[in-house]
């Protein structure tokens, strides 16, 4: 009988272009820890009309495992993949961002002080400003992503996933960091090893950004 893999990586896929998802799932696969497993939830996307996505992943089914569901946002679909997993450890990727491949080796150390990390990224940009994003209290103000708890590099142990779940809403990764913190162990770490693109004007965080500079401009 397989044992199960030590960690899970989540990533939830709504009609992200091809050409990143497989970016996104070859920095998975080239990692210098292999003993994971990559769950993807397809969140009833509509623009893959050959089937990319679940041809490649067929392709790599010894490694990973691609579910498909009606649409009902990020924080669910994760919700849903974190229920697939069976593993000790939990980390989500974003399905347009990728692994340096030394990312999850770098994470499994720094378990040794922690039940709970979030980390820093390799941030790439177009220019100054998309350093910074939305706060979580007041979205016509911006903070640096270095300040931020960003979702995708949260990695920590399966049962606090698996407790408080995520909720569908803008800073949810923030929140749940939070909630964490009175029950667990949680650290933020200074790894980079996280590349998130923040130059892409479909984020959810750019159309935020572009919505509240509507609304005070």
């Amino acid at each position: 009988m397989q044992h199960p893999a030590t960690v899970s990586v989540i990533m939830a896929v709504y009609n992200t272009p091809f050409h990143l998802v497989k970016r996104a799932i070859d920095s998975v696969l080239n990692q210098t820890f292999q003993d994971f497993n990559l769950i993807i939830i397809d969140d009833g996307s509509d623009h893959d009309p050959y089937n990319r996505i679940i041809n490649y992943a067929e392709k790599n089914k010894q490694k990973i495992t691609y579910l498909h569901h009606e649409n009902c946002g990020q924080a669910e679909s994760v919700n849903i993949g974190i229920l697939q997993s069976k593993s000790k450890y939990i980390t989500m990727l974003d399905s347009d961002d990728e692994y340096q491949p030394h990312h999850l080796e770098s994470c499994i150390k720094e378990m040794k002080q922690a039940d709970l990390i979030a980390s820093t990224t390799q941030t790439v940009v177009d220019k100054e400003e998309d350093y910074y994003v939305p706060d979580k209290y007041d979205r016509t103000t911006s903070v640096h992503v270095d300040d931020c708890i960003l979702f995708a590099t949260l990695f920590g142990k399966k049962e606090i996933f698996t407790k408080l779940k995520f909720h569908n809403s803008y800073a949810a990764d923030a929140h749940f960091y939070e909630r964490a913190a009175e029950q667990y162990n949680v650290r933020k770490v200074n790894l980079r090893t996280y590349i998130y693109y923040r130059n892409n004007p479909n984020s959810i965080c750019a159309k935020i950004k572009q919505e509240n500079f509507v609304l005070v401009a």
